[in-house]
């Protein structure tokens, strides 16, 4: 199995995104915590995927709530021996179908600030943990919005929301490390990249989308 034996957090695990990832990650052998503010909601999931005889749990966390991810995070993390995925799939509040002439700054702004405060919580309270034991991975949630989201036209009815999404896509780009340059080049030095001739290999770790 893909995930076997990794402890996987997943914000908004009871909403229809959340809550099939949740299933996927348990099929795959992950222990998966669900949290998010609808217990009936988590609960529901959690419950088909008890029936499989995976292992999930839920509790209540608000994740737009800095103290309420950091010690839920840390019991999790306490409990279970480490955080291997942290994946964030909370509604960011978008309001949408209305031209952007017509849309109201509140509405604009609103998923920008939900989708970017939540992500950098959620992400940051992971890495904390991620980081003493120097692995594991975190998963944002984007569309293909992104691309779009500096257009001028009002026509599109996204509002704030490409905005937000491409917010949260920068949010998960970083530099690469030396060791992590260097396996590549150890890998494209072998015979098992025979196949690689005249390939640029894109070691941004997203910095630039190929």
């Amino acid at each position: 199995m893909l995930l076997e034996n990794k402890n996987a957090v997943i914000y908004g695990g009871g909403g229809s995104v959340g809550g099939a990832v949740a299933r996927a990650f348990a099929r795959e052998g992950a222990k998966v915590f669900l949290a998010g503010r609808t217990m009936a909601a988590l609960d529901a999931v959690a419950q088909e995927i008890a029936a499989t005889g995976a292992v999930a749990e839920t509790a209540r966390v608000d994740a737009l709530d800095e103290r309420a991810i950091e010690e839920h995070i840390g019991a999790v993390a306490a409990k279970a021996g480490g955080i291997d995925v942290s994946f964030n799939a909370i509604s960011i509040r978008d309001v949408q179908g209305i031209p952007l002439v017509e849309l109201s700054r509140e509405d604009f702004s609103l998923p920008i600030v939900t989708g970017t405060t939540t992500h950098f919580l959620t992400a940051r309270a992971a890495a904390r943990r991620m980081v003493e034991r120097g692995s594991g991975v975190i998963l944002t949630l984007s569309a293909s919005a992104a691309p779009v989201a500096g257009s001028p036209e009002p026509g599109r009815g996204m509002g704030g929301f490409g905005v937000a999404c491409a917010a949260i896509e920068a949010l998960s780009r970083r530099l690469p490390t030396l060791a992590e340059v260097a396996n590549v080049a150890a890998f494209m030095a072998s015979d098992q990249a025979s196949a690689m001739t005249a390939t640029i290999a894109n070691l941004t770790c997203g910095t630039v989308v190929d």
